[in-house]
């Protein structure tokens, strides 16, 4: 060593030279990254680890933990690089004002591969979570396991795992791929509660692109097999699609205002009373559903005429859009809702609608957030390859979802509520607190025509032998159906239905409900655990 290089080390037997070496270490950790893989990351469009932070982050909130971590590892010359922090940055700090807890994946250093004291850092951070019930976020961007320290990097993974789902149901997981997430690594943004990624620039996949070839000889690219389109379109393993890593890290926060910090507290409420008189925005509703029962309408605008502000924060938008998931407000307090759309698929249920719906239903749930629901469906999905893919055991997880939920449920039919899809979609029988029904609402087993072949089945063939016209036959058969089964009054008799009312009134009523519902207790029969259809 030179003796200018010499002379810089502060001399660590005085008290001002110990203070200087903690200064010096701090900023060894801080920028553990070369400036050249710091310029590569840059490069592709990617923020740092600590940048990551300091953008999700209040401002000067942050406390970093387990910033001197180094590696055991003496294997394949790992010896000769120990860096500080070893490829993760973990602490806790305030979104909002409000604590969370949180590690960044730092591929500058290593790729980000997980050894067993980052596996250890991550661990660490999530049980302090835990412990103190906040929030976790996860910031992925990482090559995976460190090959070079074995099989301490897969007994690591499980450990986060087994942090994972213990903390399921108790706090908020959001994960963020910002980067590869391959292998084993997957499979914690897939237990957490929510998964944004970020276009073109994250990937997550069990297996590559080159074993893939190799295995089965699909030639396929990292962004068709395992990017953000594709997790968010295809898979649903997302629930956001951001165009670059700031517009994520918006999401997140915005997605942190409807949660609570843990399953023992309440969302973050801002309190204001609404207006209950009826405006003239409210009564465009009263126009929305057409005349034509095969003609569809927008549910967004219905759930946007109902939330405060019209502010609706959708989760899954690309994903099975046939069903509508996401958060709003009502009285400024968090509300969760699911709607069927008619613009897809007419809105009917398949195995895809049934899960994402299942899934947002459970963790509105877990979190003490109402369900709001908006039904216009006409059934199952019909198809071969729908019954082979297993609707009936999928499907069943939306009256499980349902059924278990003891969270303030309100059901509004808007429209078409037949068959089964009717008793899946909150009804009364599953357990909803407060069943409303717009008077275009056709709550029965199936539709008219279908109703009208089965039921007047010997009518038709003798009309038809008689010369009759068939047509102007089935016309009044299906027309008496309609005005004697096709309606929500004969639900309404039996206590199926609360109230039918104007879909003017709709907010009115929701706003009432609600605060009548605050005080809402049930408990379920005890037990270890249910055995939802998986």
């Amino acid at each position: 060593m030179s003796e200018p290089e010499e002379q810089q080390q502060p001399d660590i037997h005085t008290t001002a030279g110990k203070l200087a070496d903690l200064k010096r270490r701090i900023d060894e950790a801080t920028h553990a990254g070369s400036a050249r893989a710091v310029e590569k990351q840059h490069a592709k469009g990617k923020l740092t680890a600590r940048e990551r932070i300091e953008l999700l982050l209040d401002e000067g909130s942050f406390v970093e933990l387990d910033e001197f971590a180094r590696h055991r590892s003496t294997h394949f010359g790992l010896d000769k690089n120990r860096p500080y922090g070893d490829g993760v940055v973990t602490g806790y700090g305030t979104v909002d004002g409000r604590p969370v807890a949180v590690f960044s994946q730092d591929f500058t250093v290593f790729g980000g591969a997980l050894g067993e004291v980052y596996g250890q850092k991550i661990v660490k951070v999530m049980d302090f979570a835990l412990k103190t019930g906040c929030p976790v976020i996860g910031i992925n961007d990482s090559g995976g396991a460190r090959i070079q320290e074995g099989v301490a990097s897969l007994g690591a993974y499980g450990e986060i795992f087994r942090r994972n789902t213990h903390a399921s149901g108790v706090i908020p997981q959001i994960s963020l791929v910002v980067g590869p997430c391959a292998g084993g690594a997957v499979y914690s943004p897939a237990i957490t509660d929510f998964t944004v990624m970020v276009d073109q620039t994250s990937h997550m996949f069990i297996t590559g692109p080159d074993v893939i070839k190799t295995v089965t000889g699909e030639d396929v690219g990292f962004e068709e097999l395992g990017g953000a389109r594709t997790h968010n379109a295809t898979s649903g393993v997302a629930h956001h699609m951001a165009g670059d890593e700031k517009d994520a890290i918006e999401y997140i926060k915005q997605l942190l205002s409807y949660l609570p910090s843990n399953n023992l507290s309440e969302p973050p409420a801002f309190p204001e009373e609404a207006d209950l008189e009826v405006t003239d925005e409210d009564r465009e509703l009263d126009t929305i559903v057409p005349d034509s029962a095969n003609q569809p309408y927008d549910m967004h605008a219905v759930i946007e005429h109902v939330l405060d502000d019209a502010e609706f924060f959708e989760t899954q938008p690309l994903y099975a859009p046939n069903i509508v998931t996401g958060f709003g407000r009502v009285e400024g307090r968090p509300v969760g809702i699911v709607a069927n759309q008619p613009m897809q698929f007419a809105g009917c249920l398949d195995i895809k609608a049934s899960e994402k719906a299942a899934r947002f239903v459970r963790t509105c749930d877990a979190f003490n957030v109402p369900v709001l629901t908006f039904v216009d469906v006409p059934g199952f999905l019909p198809g071969v390859d729908q019954e082979h893919d297993g609707i009936i055991r999928r499907g069943a997880k939306l009256i499980y979802a349902y059924a278990e939920a003891t969270v303030p449920l309100i059901t509004v039919i808007t429209r078409k509520a037949f068959g089964g899809a009717y008793d899946v979609m909150g009804s009364k029988h599953l357990g909803a607190d407060l069943n409303l029904a717009w008077p275009t609402a056709q709550i029965a087993v199936m539709g008219a025509q279908g109703a009208v072949n089965i039921l007047h089945r010997r009518t038709l063939a003798e009309a038809e032998a008689a010369g009759e016209d068939l047509e102007a036959v089935r016309a009044r058969l299906i027309q008496e159906y309609e005005d004697t089964l096709l309606n929500p009054y004969v639900a309404a008799e039996r206590g199926y239905v609360d109230a039918v009312i104007l879909p003017s009134d709709t907010r009115r009523h929701v706003v009432r409900g609600l605060r009548q519902l605050r005080t809402k207790r049930e408990s379920l029969p005890p037990k270890k655990h249910g055995n939802i259809p998986l």
